[in-house]
């Protein structure tokens, strides 16, 4: 580029056309993608980048938050795409919606879902282990209220302790909410984690030592993979009672079990008209849940970086992401991981 600038005022200059300086070009600025903090979140982040970056000749950057405050910023496009959109699920979300300011493209992870969770030792036993059940009545949210001693919070004996979602994703709020609507927060203390890794390390410790727990979790992660769990059944999904849990300050929420979940990739409206193509590609990016949760587990056991574990991802399966993309723009993505 340099050496064509240079050539092309040599030619003016000596036509007498200019003896003035070519203005420098204007930089293009960064795409600005959200910096999520769960594992999951960050590698589909990294996948994405990689190829607006090495498909589209697009430079990228991430920007940190909490869930809300990240919703509110690509509203007001300071950020301009989010990864792992749990769309529909924050009133943040749903008002921004609503207005056009941002869109939920695509369904990237079939199969998806969260909940309360205990480990399946609590309620059957692991005579492997010398485990004996300790909750063997234990199958929905409503059995808890009578097995707080099981789940006895080391801080507080004279309750149960539940391990929530960190402060500032949605789910933490819901979470808090079910705890009322559930009845059970006189006799649960609500243990916020500071990060999705701390929550991870307080569920993977106690499994390890045999311990009984109680928390919320959601797929695709690679600790869903890693142990036998069983998920808490939950009333039946009702949205009037949904609204009740994913407003804070609502003092009567109603019991009902968490919206179906459906994984997209959050945009903000004037990204969607500035660039068509990444759009597109975005709709139609599919990721097959155990090969995901195959590279979590890599990520999270290894302590691999996440863009380290999206550049062995894109290699090690072409075949899943080049059905997202045009011939061309595949190749120079393939080109690029050489």
């Amino acid at each position: 580029m340099k050496g064509f600038r240079a050539l092309l005022v040599a030619s003016l200059t000596t036509l007498g056309l200019t003896t003035a300086p070519l203005p420098v070009l204007a930089a293009q600025a960064p795409i600005h993608f959200a910096d999520l903090n769960w594992e999951s979140g960050s590698l589909i982040t990294e996948v994405l980048r990689l190829i607006v970056e090495k498909g589209y000749d697009l430079p990228t950057d991430t920007l940190p938050g909490t869930t809300i405050t990240l919703e509110t910023a690509l509203a007001k496009n300071d950020i301009q795409v989010i990864g792992e959109e749990w769309a529909g699920r924050s009133p943040v979300w749903i008002k921004a919606e609503a207005e056009g300011k941002v869109l939920g493209l695509g369904d990237i992870v079939k199969g998806a879902t969260e909940g309360w969770w205990v480990p399946e030792y609590v309620v059957k036993g692991d005579p492997a282990k010398g485990i004996k059940p300790l909750a063997p009545d234990l199958h929905s949210v409503t059995d808890l209220a009578r097995y707080k001693d099981v789940f006895k919070d080391p801080e507080a004996p004279s309750k149960g302790r539940f391990l929530n979602s960190p402060i500032g994703w949605t789910s933490e709020i819901v979470n808090k909410q079910k705890l009322k609507a559930y009845g059970l927060d006189d006799s649960y203390v609500n243990f916020r984690s500071g990060s999705g890794a701390a929550l991870d390390a307080e569920i993977a410790s106690s499994i390890r030592r045999g311990k009984p727990v109680l928390f919320y979790y959601w797929s695709p992660t690679p600790l869903m993979g890693r142990y036998k769990l069983i998920q808490l059944q939950e009333p039946p999904f009702d949205a009037d009672a949904w609204k009740t849990l994913t407003d804070a300050d609502n003092p009567n929420p109603k019991p009902t079990r968490s919206l179906a979940s459906k994984l997209s990739i959050g945009v903000s409206a004037p990204f969607q008209k500035e660039h068509p193509q990444i759009t597109a590609f975005f709709t139609k990016v599919d990721f097959p849940i155990e090969p995901l949760n195959q590279a979590l587990a890599e990520m999270s056991e290894k302590h691999t970086p996440p863009r380290e574990v999206a550049q062995a991802f894109l290699k090690a399966h072409p075949d899943v992401w080049k059905a997202w993309l045009t011939d061309d723009v595949a190749q120079k993505v393939e080109a690029g991981l050489k």
